[in-house]
């Protein structure tokens, strides 16, 4: 009860930390949009009314559903093919040296390459941001599931074969424990790319999405409209973030010591 009642102030002062980091960072905004012109810097005041507006019509939450669909679809194809895919270079060896050299190429092709291949193949439709999603996430989920197949210990495999366990019995039994943390941390990185790279394919590639009403903002010079698609999907991946991700991770390994200070 006394960890309970310490950790509890301290999140209340984490948080209201926080809260005065935002509310000064909004008056420096403010302040900032005094001495130029709004087309420039518009102020807090005129992007919140711009967010009012746009949620009224029902256009903020369509476009926003819309990106997150398509992350989503990228990123669940990228896990169905990633993770058997990093458990078999994990515990396949001459395959995984023969691989080694692919993942850190993939991993530093540019987003916006992938957005153009995408845009050849798939012209302007919703394939196209969940296709560069799926190329990013990829290389990603696959590198973290095959570093947490190599990290199962080997005396616990043994252990299996020794009980005559199956192959499915050792895998969810032995694997999966030793996996799951990688597969997460990655899951996690390949999330938060997937995001950004789809804002980067419909603004290259797509007729809807708020990449795509930031490009069109952006073309009309409606820089209230940009910052207020701006603080959105900001708003959503923090949603996501704090409200379903961490909860989540903190349940799946609450068994693991917390030996930070």
């Amino acid at each position: 009860m006394a960890a309970t009642a310490a950790q509890g102030p301290g999140r209340g002062g984490l948080a209201l930390r926080r809260t005065a980091l935002l509310v000064l960072l909004i008056a420096i905004w403010w302040a900032a949009s005094l001495a130029m012109p709004p087309y420039v810097l518009p102020s807090p005041v005129r992007v919140a009314q711009r967010l009012v507006t746009l949620a009224e019509s029902g256009d903020l939450f369509s476009n926003l559903f819309t990106t997150l669909w398509r992350v989503l679809a990228g990123f669940a194809v990228a896990v169905v093919i990633g993770v058997p895919g990093g458990i078999l270079l994990g515990s396949n060896r001459a395959l995984g040296a023969f691989f080694e050299p692919v993942l850190p190429v993939m991993n530093t092709v540019s987003s916006a390459i992938w957005a153009i291949f995408a845009i050849l193949w798939f012209g302007l439709s919703p394939l196209t941001p969940i296709f560069v999603v799926l190329m990013t996430a990829l290389p990603l989920i696959i590198t973290n599931v095959w570093q947490g197949t190599q990290a199962v210990n080997a005396d616990y495999v043994e252990l299996a074969q020794t009980l005559r366990f199956s192959r499915l019995k050792t895998l969810t039994k032995i694997y999966v424990p030793s996996i799951l943390p990688y597969f997460f941390s990655g899951a996690r990185l390949a999330f938060g790319f997937g995001w950004r790279v789809s804002l980067v394919a419909e603004t290259l590639g797509a007729s809807s999405g708020v990449g795509y009403r930031l490009r069109q903002a952006s073309d009309l010079i409606q820089t209230d409209q940009v910052f207020a698609w701006t603080i959105a999907q900001i708003a959503m991946m923090v949603v996501i973030e704090i409200g379903l991700l961490a909860p989540l991770e903190r349940h799946l390994f609450r068994w693991r010591r917390d030996v930070r200070t």
